[in-house]
């Protein structure tokens, strides 16, 4: 058997302690009354010295959990030592589309992930505490909950996104929970038209955001991200916008993050020489 050289020794031990660092914590909801598990990816330098670092918030989409974007994508890991990032990854439930239910007061998601999670964070990662450091993102149902939150939590966010998002949900009527969140569609009309991030878009914030944008080209909720982007180009709302080949699978999400993933990197760079 031949042996290892010491140096190379020391390199191969040198990297696997500088590997990013996936943690699952039980962060405390007190909107629901629970713990809710949420994965934390910390990048390679992060236990090195005082440095703190951005945030990225990436949702998952319908039936899926907490721990789906690790488990699909283990290169998270890399791209959060490539880019300097830490990324959260909180649960959503299977189908809560990161709401505050108006009839049922279990699935407070919009809180949860829009104020609660972020506050954990803060108080217990090395992260910037600033809304220039922070933005959310996902798939699907999680790509509707990227731009929801991120308009109507902009003093948290200051850039959001979508991958394959579900982005109108006022035509999604059955089969995926949204009429167990929002309720009858008459008498609950308004949260059905107003919470629909189609229409979401048309209450600006006061601070700008960062957004991009992206779905497959042979995907069946396309139509979805081509109405969002022709209404925010009608609305003058900057973003960034793409369409690629592929479908709505994990071999899309997972080459789709890392576009994201850097947008957000170049974003927080230039908003934190701000600073």
């Amino acid at each position: 058997m031949k042996k290892i050289p010491i140096l190379l020794l020391l390199i191969i031990l040198s990297n696997a302690i500088r590997a990013a660092v996936v943690d699952t914590v039980s962060v405390n909801s007190a909107s629901m009354k629970k713990s809710i598990k949420t994965v934390v990816i910390r990048p390679d330098t992060y236990s090195a010295g005082d440095q703190r670092f951005p945030v990225v918030y990436l949702l998952h989409g319908f039936g899926g959990r907490y721990n789906n974007w690790i488990s699909r994508v283990p290169q998270l890991k890399q791209l959060a030592d490539d880019l300097q990032l830490i990324i959260v990854c909180p649960d959503g439930a299977k189908g809560s589309w990161y709401f505050d239910s108006p009839v049922d007061s279990n699935y407070r998601y919009e809180s949860f992930v829009g104020t609660e999670v972020p506050e954990f964070i803060d108080a217990n990662y090395k992260t910037i505490a600033n809304r220039k450091a922070r933005a959310i993102t996902g798939l699907s149902m999680g790509g509707h909950g990227g731009l929801f939150l991120g308009f109507r939590h902009a003093d948290r966010f200051s850039a959001c996104g979508s991958m394959s998002g579900a982005l109108h949900v006022t035509v999604i009527r059955k089969g995926y929970q949204v009429e167990d969140r929002l309720g009858d569609t008459l008498v609950n009309q308004k949260y059905w038209n107003d919470w629909s991030v189609l229409n979401v878009i048309d209450q600006k914030p006061a601070e700008p955001l960062a957004i991009m944008i992206d779905c497959g080209t042979e995907d069946r909720v396309l139509p979805m991200s081509r109405l969002v982007h022709e209404k925010m180009i009608r609305l003058k709302i900057p973003h960034d916008y793409t369409e690629r080949p592929g479908n709505h699978d994990w071999l899309y999400w997972s080459n789709a993050i890392q576009y994201q993933l850097l947008y957000f990197s170049k974003h927080f760079k230039q908003q934190l020489s701000q600073l």
